[in-house]
């Protein structure tokens, strides 16, 4: 008999457990023996609530594609010429993606008692991603928010699309 097989006889997982460890919540999985007496525990963190660390990890990963897609011209033209129908399907795109990747990533087997989380999640990626794109935007002068405040939106929106996807991949890092 091999060992993989012996150690199957003796031992068992018992279901995991989500308990709270110093402050954030954790799966909690633990190897029994045959008596049932835990053996080892494997604790990995469950990312389901939106902490200050979430959010500046939002923000540095908004800026990675933010950055350089501000700086090109071919936004600052786009924001002027796209309609608004294009504008609004890219928020609604942009806020699609954001969710499935957010729920495949955090909340696939937790939604059930999270959904408020995940709503405030997704929600908080797509805000304070267009918050920094429209940030940057602002200080390179090309959000004309005073004289053409549409056209300052339509820029914003442009860039927030990438940036979306760059902060939350960075806030799915831990």
């Amino acid at each position: 008999m091999s060992d993989t097989s012996r150690q199957d006889d003796t031992s068992s997982t018992s279901k995991p457990v989500v308990e709270r460890i110093q402050g954030d919540l954790h799966t909690v999985r633990s190897l029994l023996d045959q008596s049932g007496n835990v053996v080892y525990r494997v604790v990995t963190p469950l990312m389901v609530e939106l902490r200050w660390r979430d959010v500046v990890q939002l923000i540095v990963g908004a800026c990675v594609l933010a950055i350089p897609v501000a700086y090109t011209e071919e936004v600052w033209v786009l924001g002027e010429e796209l309609p608004i129908v294009n504008i609004v399907g890219i928020v609604l795109t942009s806020i699609m993606f954001v969710s499935l990747f957010a729920y495949f990533i955090f909340y696939q087997n937790h939604l059930r008692c999270h959904e408020f989380d995940y709503l405030k999640r997704v929600a908080a990626a797509y805000f304070i991603t267009f918050s920094v794109s429209a940030l940057l935007l602002t200080l390179f002068d090309k959000c004309p928010w005073g004289t053409e405040p549409l056209i300052a939106i339509k820029r914003a929106v442009l860039v927030t699309f990438p940036a979306c996807f760059s902060a939350t991949l960075v806030d799915s890092l831990k």
